[in-house]
């Protein structure tokens, strides 16, 4: 079993940064594809980027590409996401998960442990 706990969200205002921390339970995290998911109000849930089990490969949505970077710290079981550039449409609440496909997946159902979510709020 794994357990992911966020943490990092908040408020800021457009332009702004935040860097989101994801930590995760287990000994078996370096076998683990990470990605992070949004989800506004009265919409579905969306990926954002993903990086694989040995953070050679990242993969990012076209609304963050330039923007947002995904890295992780094996050592210390560790998976973040920096965002710069803010705007008020990545407003949501945000939603570490893991899963063990071999391939790192883009789609929330492929993930199978997820975090309890962190409010990220960008005022204009």
């Amino acid at each position: 079993q794994v357990q992911l706990v966020e943490f990092g969200g908040g408020l800021v205002q457009t332009g702004g940064s935040l860097r989101l921390s994801c930590a995760a339970s287990g000994r078996d995290f370096s076998t683990l594809g990470m990605g992070w998911f949004r989800q506004a109000p009265e919409k579905e849930r969306e990926f954002v980027a993903a990086i694989n089990k040995i953070g050679l490969n990242t993969y990012n949505t076209d609304s963050v590409k330039g923007r947002f970077t995904i890295s992780r710290d094996n050592a210390k079981n560790t998976v973040y996401l920096q965002m710069n550039s803010l705007k008020p449409d990545d407003t949501g609440v945000y939603y570490c998960a893991a899963t063990r496909s071999v391939v790192t997946p883009i789609t929330p159902n492929r993930y199978a442990y997820w975090g309890q979510g962190t409010q990220v709020t960008v005022s204009s």
